[in-house]
């Protein structure tokens, strides 16, 4: 099966990773990313889009299968040609934002659509298939706290315990502000320091030794899709303080310590107690359920549907054992 995939961001990793293993499974990609550029802080303009239509219809003659859409505003790119089915992916934001009329006016259009949580098929109001991106468990493990504060350069900290928010501070989605409001209360109530530690711009084979540096992970999002960063704490027992935005507590039910809160004195209270416990969650049980091959899996089962036949594939890798 030959896919083209529409993303406006070609490098994100859980995009990426999902689409190596359905190549595992038989499928091949073509990847065709909007024109222009992004940063943390900086969208790509309408003009972006519609200068990429011409290349998407082009390009689709080519073949396809199918057509895989990824975030809400590549989709009238993908419906802009007519002749080849579309799935559509849609992330969070594109839901949740100001995007969110494109998704809804598109959504209808597609063959299949995609979201990543119950919240997000609620608030866009039709029937989609829910799947979270995986997490690689291979790559998220588990691992002793001091040797990966050796890694990233935390091994001076002293006793001061280290609150990891994954976002740039500049994404106003993830709300910063809040963040270190957040951590500046616990540090008011507990006997040692708290200190906020902002990752982000590292390489994401990097991250799991950010979550296994770190006491905490803390979320503090307006809105959410299913966040990646718990999932990926998850496998790596790294405990989770957040709000109740996405599928956060579905990935957290039966997750100890950790806690969802849904105001700041919630959000302060979970953090000063996950914090003081000194302990590792049992999230790794919990994040197989979301597994990169468990995902995958259900994916490939969409672009079967769409396209109409089986795809000839080797057998997929069995997800890694729990340790």
């Amino acid at each position: 099966m030959d896919v083209l995939t529409l993303t406006a961001n070609a490098d994100a990793p859980f995009m990426n990773q999902q689409m190596a293993a359905l190549e595992e499974r038989g499928v091949s990609f073509t990847t065709l990313p909007v024109a222009g550029e992004v940063a943390a802080d900086v969208d790509r303009s309408p003009i972006d889009y519609l200068r990429t239509v011409p290349d998407v219809i082009r390009e689709a003659g080519n073949g396809y299968d199918l057509i895989h859409a990824h975030y809400g505003l590549t989709a009238p790119m993908a419906l802009a040609q007519l002749r080849t089915p579309v799935v559509l992916s849609l992330w969070g934001s594109d839901v949740h934002g100001p995007v969110k009329p494109v998704s809804s006016v598109c959504a209808p259009l597609c063959d299949e659509v995609v979201v990543m949580s119950r919240e997000m098929r609620d608030e866009l109001g039709r029937d989609c298939r829910i799947i979270p991106d995986g997490v690689d468990l291979d790559r998220f493990q588990p691992e002793p706290r001091e040797r990966a504060r050796r890694k990233v350069g935390w091994d001076d900290v002293g006793d001061a315990y280290q609150v990891l928010f994954p976002y740039p501070p500049e994404r106003g989605v993830k709300n910063y502000p809040r963040a270190k409001r957040i951590t500046s209360a616990a540090d008011d109530l507990l006997d040692r320091p708290v200190e906020l530690r902002t990752v982000y711009g590292v390489d994401h084979d990097a991250v799991p030794d950010y979550m296994n540096a770190a006491d905490a992970l803390l979320l503090t999002s307006d809105s959410e899709g299913s966040p990646n960063s718990v999932k990926e704490a998850l496998a790596c027992n790294l405990p989770v303080v957040a709000l109740d935005v996405g599928d956060v507590r579905e990935r957290l039910a039966g997750v100890d310590p950790s806690r969802v809160a849904t105001d700041d004195a919630e959000l302060v209270e979970g953090l000063v107690d996950v914090l003081r416990s000194e302990e590792r969650s049992n999230g790794r049980e919990a994040a197989r359920e979301v597994s990169i091959e468990r995902t995958a899996d259900r994916m490939l089962d969409v672009y079967e549907t769409v396209a109409g036949e089986p795809v000839t594939t080797r057998p997929a890798r069995e997800a890694p054992e729990l340790e």
